[in-house]
């Protein structure tokens, strides 16, 4: 799974499997921009590269805004010598709010970060990647599109269930492009995300129905994450793999 050179683009990447992503796709020699819309968490991921030899940047980011997107992507290309080889859709929020207490500003806010942003991220790197004749994008999923969630919100749902079927269609369009589009689905996980909520009740049940026994890790996802980004997967397109440790054995 050799990155090395390739300049890639993280979003969510301050904390939890952002923050895993851009570690390993760096040891495989990525040059990482490290997008967050906390600049602290940003700098601190870039700067955690940088102190263990690899080259890497931060950049804040709202991905709901197109503006603030095509700033990150140009401060990518800024750096990185005007390529982009691969983008990690990463960045969201996770809600646990039962529906009927679900207001309109809260699903807005959620289906504008977790899918919106995968969507005007895609289509500010389409064009350059076209142009290089090559890249990879990964998007991050949730095995809450999978099996309805067993605590997230359906604005949460709704988000990641969108991106598997958004995934499926990019790979139908770009493939001739040579761009390779997958996804990641994790499993449960108790990741900063959860911050704040009690996974006690639910914890036991979702471990003894886990057949390795225990939640995922950040650096689960982030193995799975570089190997689709790199050649050894240029023939999976358009999958979304389940990184859930049997939870869902289908």
């Amino acid at each position: 799974m050799n990155l090395v050179g390739r300049v890639a683009i993280v979003t969510g990447a301050g904390k939890g499997f952002g923050r895993a992503i851009a570690r390993r796709l760096a040891h495989e020699g990525a040059r990482i921009v490290a997008g967050d819309i906390n600049a602290a968490l940003a700098a601190d991921t870039a700067a955690m590269l940088i102190d263990e030899g690899h080259e890497a940047w931060s950049c804040t980011v709202d991905v709901s805004a197109a503006a603030s997107v095509d700033a990150m992507v140009r401060c990518a290309q800024d750096r990185g010598g005007g390529r982009i080889d691969i983008l990690v859709n990463n960045a969201g929020i996770w809600k646990t709010t039962p529906t009927e207490e679900t207001s309109e500003e809260d699903w807005d806010r959620v289906i504008n970060v977790n899918l919106k942003g995968v969507f005007l991220c895609c289509r500010a790197v389409i064009p350059i990647m076209k142009t290089q004749g090559r890249g990879h994008i990964v998007n991050i999923g949730s095995i809450a599109a999978r099996n309805g969630g067993t605590f997230s919100g359906i604005h949460y749902v709704a988000s990641k269930a969108g991106i598997v079927g958004m995934t499926k269609k990019l790979a139908k369009e770009l493939g001739t492009a040579g761009i390779v589009v997958n996804g990641v689905n994790p499993g449960h996980s108790e990741t900063g995300i959860m911050a704040g909520v009690d996974l006690t009740a639910i914890r036991e049940s979702l471990l003894k129905n886990t057949p390795l026994g225990r939640a995922a890790e950040p650096e689960d996802v982030a193995d799975v994450v570089a190997f689709l980004a790199s050649d050894a997967a240029c023939f999976v397109h358009g999958e979304t793999v389940e990184v859930n440790g049997g939870l869902l054995c289908d």
